[in-house]
């Protein structure tokens, strides 16, 4: 299984469209970028692709990354970052299929997968597949759990993707705060790769209306506001899943330049062999 980091930033990415914060800069100097979330897994035994939510910059990664084309796609929520990327496959597939929940969202009363139908009527080539949270499925020849995470006002979901044969697994958190439900984290669990949100560090919590929660042992908060992990909790949560390798992902330009690219914040491109 190879899993191509495709994008790793936030909603606005790094570097910042008009912004010239020393993070930014950086970014810019040192040629690296991370934009919105993505992930392309290539099945080695088939050779089939899956991506992992359909970023706004879907051409420029695909461009830029020279990885396939999807045989199929999971969109994990409805926010803009990660699902209007969805159009792109206009003129480039024929058909593929979408994976996404099949949860009725209280707030939307629809399901992910109901709203990307509607949203996306006009493309023939999206089939879209509805799949209950916590039971596997198959795609690519690989196996796909869909579960629930905590991102609201939105139903969101994270992913096992795990091959059968080799038993290689891949864990992403989507977008979540720290208190993602113990069925969920069961699933998430011992992965060869975790993929963990990491919005920001825990020291900038006192800067969100809404501050930091879910505070550890020591007292430092895991969740930043209401609706995304921080850099401590996200670390926190690759010891509790016993993760073999740990990557932060959807990492805001917020971080300090001296903390933005350190290790194991994700940059865009990044390959791993599982």
């Amino acid at each position: 299984m190879r899993v191509t980091l495709l994008g790793t930033g936030d909603t606005t990415g790094t570097p910042t469209v008009g912004c010239d914060c020393e993070t930014c800069q950086l970014a810019r100097e040192r040629n690296l970028e991370r934009t919105r979330f993505s992930v392309h897994v290539q099945n080695g035994r088939t050779g089939e692709c899956l991506l992992v939510d359909a970023s706004p910059d879907f051409r420029y990664q695909f461009l830029r990354d020279g990885v396939a084309l999807p045989d199929a796609a999971i969109i994990t929520h409805i926010h803009f970052d990660h699902l209007d990327g969805l159009g792109n496959v206009f003129r480039l597939l024929r058909d593929i299929d979408v994976y996404a929940a099949d949860e009725t969202d209280p707030q939307t009363g629809q399901s992910v997968a109901e709203t990307i139908e509607r949203d996306y009527h006009y493309l023939d080539a999206v089939t879209v597949e509805a799949r209950p949270p916590l039971e596997p499925f198959e795609t690519c020849g690989l196996e796909v759990t869909l579960v629930p995470v905590v991102h609201p006002p939105l139903v969101c979901y994270g992913l096992a993707i795990e091959d059968p044969e080799t038993g290689a697994k891949l864990s992403i958190t989507g977008d979540t705060t720290y208190a993602i439900p113990d069925e969920s984290r069961a699933v998430l669990a011992d992965p060869d790769l975790l993929l963990a949100e990491a919005i920001v560090p825990a020291h900038l919590c006192d800067k969100h209306p809404m501050g930091g929660r879910d505070e550890g042992p020591d007292g430092v908060p895991r969740t930043f506001g209401t609706k995304h992990m921080t850099r401590e909790g996200a670390l926190a949560l690759a010891d509790e899943l016993e993760a073999t390798k740990t990557r932060l992902v959807h990492v805001a330009h917020f971080y300090p330049a001296d903390e933005a690219f350190e290790e194991p914040l994700a940059i865009d491109g990044e390959q791993y062999e599982l």
